[in-house]
């Protein structure tokens, strides 16, 4: 396996101050790889090569963000990324895959569980230190928000969100989405009606400064389409454009 690596241009951000990251990662040299860089930037890393071994630290520590792979000894990334959601729904610490498993079904599987972003092996160490970074960014912002706040509401029809606490409810009944989700139907909820263009949504999504694709988020629409059940169709694909969401008035 090659991880390519942007050896001759060393782009360093400042440190991330307290935050620790859980690695869980059965191939060493990946796992070591990706130990040093998240140092280099100023991390508290802890390392495991076992899912079970992870699980009894996630019981005992908080963590900022856990980098897993998918395929490890014991427990798999993806039955330890639903045993931490289930665990604490409330507690939405970042989780991000970085596995070779990277067919679209995978892909959808693994965010439907939980997951919030999905990097392919081999990566660049600067898109990794990119994903790690953004999903900090956004976990800042998220942790700054009010706890309430009756402005927050976005309304459309049964489906009801709430920007401020992290709440989506359609009839009544609530929803368990990624944060990429959340970002993701925010946005079009807040433009009900208008064509968002997939470059704009990914800028949503994933941050600025790092580099995916379209079809990155064709596939969070399709988890989240799952997730919304009888209000999937609310969501439209415009063919070779975007997606937008249909306006559809408040019910009484």
């Amino acid at each position: 396996m090659v991880i390519t690596s942007q050896s001759t241009l060393s782009v360093r951000r400042e440190p991330e101050l307290n935050k620790r990251v859980l690695v869980v990662e059965d191939e060493g040299e990946i796992r070591q790889l990706i130990v040093l860089h998240l140092k280099r930037e100023g991390f508290d890393v802890d390392a495991v090569e076992d899912g079970e071994e992870a699980r009894q630290l996630v019981a005992t520590r908080n963590y900022d963000l856990i980098v897993l792979d998918w395929m490890l000894p014991s427990l798999s990334g993806l039955e330890l990324t639903r045993w931490v959601r289930k665990r604490s729904p409330s507690t939405k610490t970042p989780i991000l895959f970085v596995t070779a498993k990277t067919e679209p079904e995978h892909v959808a599987t693994g965010l439907d569980a939980g997951a919030d972003d999905y990097l392919s092996k081999p990566f660049d160490t600067l898109v990794l230190m990119a994903r790690v970074n953004a999903l900090l960014r956004r976990q800042e912002w998220l942790q700054e928000q009010p706890s309430s706040s009756a402005s927050a509401r976005l309304i459309l029809g049964d489906l009801v969100m709430n920007t401020h606490t992290f709440e989506v409810t359609v009839a009544g009944a609530p929803l368990e989405l990624t944060r990429s989700e959340f970002r993701l139907l925010e946005s079009l909820m807040m433009n009900q009606g208008k064509v968002l263009s997939r470059e704009s949504l990914i800028e949503e999504i994933q941050g600025e400064g790092v580099n995916v694709v379209g079809r990155t988020v064709d596939t969070h629409v399709f988890g989240l389409r799952k997730k919304l059940g009888a209000y999937a169709d609310v969501i439209e694909t415009i063919r070779g454009v975007g997606y937008r969401v249909r306006y559809l008035p408040p019910q009484n």
